[in-house]
């Protein structure tokens, strides 16, 4: 489905929570100097600005980034990211999480990013314009298969879907099998809303069945709006980086203020 758009959700709670991740693993794997490969399932448009119609619209960035971004100090990989981001585009700017990566990562590393909606995919490209950046217009599930185990073997995949197509919570458990049994050193993140219906918790049962030592973190926050049936971010983390629970457990006592 090519309905979603994500310019009027950037900045929520949810990217709070996913984005402020993804940059402690960026973090954690350049500090070998070693190159690495970054995928991404699904990237959206890679930058997003706050003030626009779409944002102003729902109010999700009011509630989410502009709200807790002083739980993160400067030096933390999430500041760090934001302000260099600021500096080149401006403090209303937001960046996705291909730009997080972006930002945060080498010129030695790879990174693959696809995009199937047309719009969405014409804005990454402008975005994100660097030798070593390949952004594709192509289904992410099928150009994560077609690429692992990519080159170089060490690095990171942020699995993001927006959750339209229902058949996903099924599907994505074996996907990320047979992209962990085709790259076993890779770190594989995935990210999924929490409903007031529970939607996901099928699927995070299977995921901790063929992933033991699989990490889970979610967090809970007030619906955006009232009907809003979003009340919570999860994360599950295929080879978590040392640390990374201990981190995102601190991250949920700043949730739980909300």
């Amino acid at each position: 489905m090519l309905s979603y758009q994500h310019a009027y959700h950037a900045g929520n709670l949810a990217d709070v929570h996913k984005h402020a991740a993804l940059a402690l693993v960026c973090d954690y794997l350049t500090r070998k100097d070693k190159p690495l490969s970054y995928i991404e399932t699904h990237a959206g448009r890679g930058l997003y600005d706050l003030r626009s119609p779409e944002a102003s619209r729902t109010g999700e960035a009011e509630q989410g980034i502009l709200r807790a971004a002083p739980w993160f100090p400067e030096d933390h990989p999430y500041s760090r990211a934001r302000a260099r981001i600021a500096e080149t585009h401006g403090p209303d700017a937001y960046p996705g999480s291909p730009l997080i990566a972006r930002t945060l990562l080498r010129a030695t590393d790879s990174l693959h990013l696809a995009e199937l909606h047309p719009q969405e995919h014409t804005a990454l490209r402008s975005a994100l314009r660097a030798p070593n950046v390949h952004v594709h217009h192509q289904d992410g599930f099928a150009l994560a298969q077609s690429l692992c185990p990519p080159t170089p073997r060490r690095g990171l995949m942020l699995v993001d879907p927006s959750w339209e197509v229902k058949e996903d919570y099924a599907s994505v458990p074996k996907f990320l099998q047979q992209i962990h049994a085709k790259w076993n050193v890779g770190v594989l993140i995935l990210w999924y809303p929490i409903l007031s219906d529970a939607t996901h918790r099928p699927m995070t049962r299977a995921l901790a069945g063929a992933f033991p030592e699989g990490l889970i973190h979610e967090v809970a926050f007030p619906p955006a709006r009232k009907g809003h049936r979003m009340t919570g971010s999860g994360l599950f983390a295929v080879n978590p980086p040392r640390g990374l629970a201990e981190a995102l457990a601190r991250l949920s006592d700043r949730f739980a203020t909300l």
